[in-house]
């Protein structure tokens, strides 16, 4: 990686080279993101071990369906029997970096149905990773070079900082999107973005798309797409669409993948376009890490399969997966609940900003459309005021300021039961009068 750098040992006064990875800062970690995460894991809430403590509201995870994988399981015992007759021997050995045959044909099946059958994905162009991080590194080692920059529309993941730029040594470029327009990405940001990366003799090699978006929740139009597809076109560049959430739009009718545009394109400028996908929102199992890259470029996919030695999931993980996401009567269950509880769970936190004085938007996707915005004249969206919030404050305070108001409306509210959409109902209630009294003058 280049010249070792030097620090001092602690403790031993003595000179030690490392890595530029290993000194470098921009993994993330301190930044005001992870930071909240812990304040969350120094003072956890337990409803009745720790009412005073941090809610987590920054962790994208989908467990409101978690009780049908367990109903799954537990009626198919033989999808994680390891047992003589199981084909346990076989997936123990060794196996090549395309993942399980087997797998590779469900996890297409289950991308096409999570866009309702209007997008059609070739398994042998699927390269399975240990989650959408894994992916998105991956792909920008195929796609650039150290130095080069990809061009990301604001505002975006925090953890892109991470998860680009950190061992690739390729640089994120902002494309300034503006509440007024409901940050949508415009040709002119899309310019704007590339004329001040060439006037600072940066290398553009590729744009990154997050459709549904995170954090803003809002799906991406046709349009929009094509208009991504165009610019890519116009100017030699790549297209990476991270449809993670995909699953998580109430209506399949409400979300289009960038695969849909293609397919109406006839495939014009395929070999750009690489899509990122993975069960850990939509199948609610991020512990599994299972994640995957669907590439119309034909070297791309052979070089990630390369690199992808470096990320497998292992066999048994798929042969339990590929059981489940082959189960159509289960996977059509799952996607039909999960979205009925969704919007059950958006319905509830509009009525809780309406009770609080709070407005919200109509919905345009799913799962995170409960951070839309405020009245205040900082024109943004709850999240991105909680992202303000932990970046000009001291992380501990905000942390315990929520604690204070949590704690106080546990005692103010009937005795609550665990449901999650009760703590859903807390910490916004909390958060929300917090933030709306701490920004209500700006």
């Amino acid at each position: 990686m280049g010249r070792m750098m030097t620090i001092e040992q602690e403790g031993r006064g003595q000179s030690v080279s490392l890595s530029r990875i290993a000194v470098s800062d921009t993994h993330g970690e301190d930044s005001p993101y992870f930071a909240g995460w812990k304040a969350y894991d120094e003072d956890p809430y337990d409803e009745s071990l720790n009412p005073s403590g941090v809610i987590q509201m920054g962790l994208a995870e989908n467990q409101v369906s978690f009780d049908l994988v367990e109903q799954y399981l537990e009626k198919h015992s033989d999808a994680t029997n390891i047992g003589a007759n199981s084909g346990f021997r076989e997936n123990a050995l060794f196996q090549d970096y395309h993942g399980l045959l087997s797998f590779r044909q469900a996890m297409a099946s289950f991308m096409e149905q999570i866009r309702g059958g209007r997008a059609n994905f070739d398994p042998e162009r699927i390269v399975i990773t240990a989650g959408a991080t894994a992916a998105n590194e991956l792909l920008t080692f195929i796609l650039a070079d150290p130095g080069d920059a990809v061009l990301v529309p604001t505002p975006y993941y925090p953890g892109f900082d991470r998860d680009l730029r950190w061992r690739t040594g390729v640089n994120i470029i902002p494309v300034h999107c503006h509440s007024a327009n409901n940050f949508a990405i415009t040709p002119e940001a899309l310019d704007s973005a590339l004329k001040h990366a060439r006037a600072s003799n940066t290398n553009v090699r590729a744009l990154l798309i997050t459709n549904p978006s995170n954090p803003l929740g809002a799906t991406l139009s046709r349009a929009t797409l094509d208009l991504a597809l165009d610019f890519v076109s116009c100017h030699d560049l790549h297209l990476v669409s991270d449809e993670i959430y995909s699953g998580s739009a109430f209506s399949p009718d409400e979300f289009v993948s960038v695969s849909q545009v293609l397919e109406s394109r006839g495939y014009k400028d395929a070999e750009r376009v690489h899509v990122v996908y993975s069960l850990s929102k939509d199948l609610g199992l991020p512990g599994f890490r299972v994640g995957t890259i669907y590439s119309y470029n034909d070297r791309v996919v052979q070089t990630a399969r390369r690199m992808s030695s470096f990320t497998l999931i292992s066999s048994q993980t798929q042969k339990l997966l590929a059981s489940m996401l082959s189960d159509k009567e289960f996977t059509e269950k799952y996607v039909r609940i999960n979205r009925e509880r969704l919007r059950g769970r958006y319905e509830a936190t509009v009525l809780l900003l309406h009770q609080t004085n709070m407005v919200s938007t109509p919905s345009l996707t799913g799962s995170q459309e409960a951070r839309r915005r405020l009245p205040l004249a900082v024109a943004s969206s709850l999240w991105l005021l909680v992202v303000f919030a932990l970046a000009i404050l001291d992380v501990k305070g905000v942390a315990d300021a929520f604690a204070e108001i949590w704690r106080r409306s546990v005692e103010e509210r009937r005795p609550s039961s665990v449901a999650e959409v009760e703590r859903l109902q807390l910490g916004l209630s909390g958060g929300v009068g917090w933030l709306g009294n701490r920004f209500a003058n700006c």
